[in-house]
């Protein structure tokens, strides 16, 4: 298929049947994989879905050379990121556990500061480490823009700059250019 632009329009439905096929192929492979890797068979279902679901969001047609391997690597993203999450929602419940209840947020309020906790430290993760470095050296530790320059060795300017991108990635999803 072509588009008006003379470019290769993206067939949805060739990738679709793609990933079905790979889905029929090898699923029952993967969520036993998952489940050696994890020890628990919801886990293993729940991310062997996944993986499949992120195939199908992809924008380029997926045909592996070896299915295998590849949905090995997919899967292990998604492995990590739910180790991740786990990490962050147990720091957030201790810092909960060490508030009185009286300021405790109702439940939906915490479901919702918990996304939002983890939809911040995807976002960090996508910048360059310095960036995410001075970001958090100013948030989180509280080091005036000198300081931070004076321990990074980078310019107060470059700081600056760092912060911004940092900013705009956590408020936007996207760093900045």
């Amino acid at each position: 298929m072509r588009d008006d632009t003379g470019g290769r329009k993206h067939d949805a439905r060739a990738d679709a049947s793609g990933v079905a096929t790979l889905y029929h192929d090898h699923h029952g492979w993967l969520r036993n994989w998952l489940q050696r890797k994890l020890g628990n068979h919801g886990d293993a279902a729940d991310l062997a879905h996944d993986t499949f679901v992120r195939l199908l969001s992809k924008d380029a047609p997926v045909c592996p050379r070896e299915p295998r391997a590849f949905l090995t690597v997919v899967a292990q993203g998604l492995v990590a990121n739910l180790h991740r999450h786990r990490k962050i929602e147990a720091a957030y419940l201790d810092a909960l556990a060490a508030q009185p209840e009286t300021v405790a947020p109702d439940p939906e309020t915490r479901a919702i500061l918990l996304q939002t906790l983890i939809d911040i430290d995807r976002r960090l993760d996508g910048l360059p480490p310095v960036v995410r470095r001075v970001f958090l050296m100013s948030q989180l530790d509280g080091l005036a823009q000198r300081d931070i320059a004076d321990a990074t060795g980078i310019s107060i300017a470059t700081v600056q700059r760092h912060i911004v991108k940092a900013l705009h990635a956590c408020c936007f999803g996207n760093p900045a250019a």
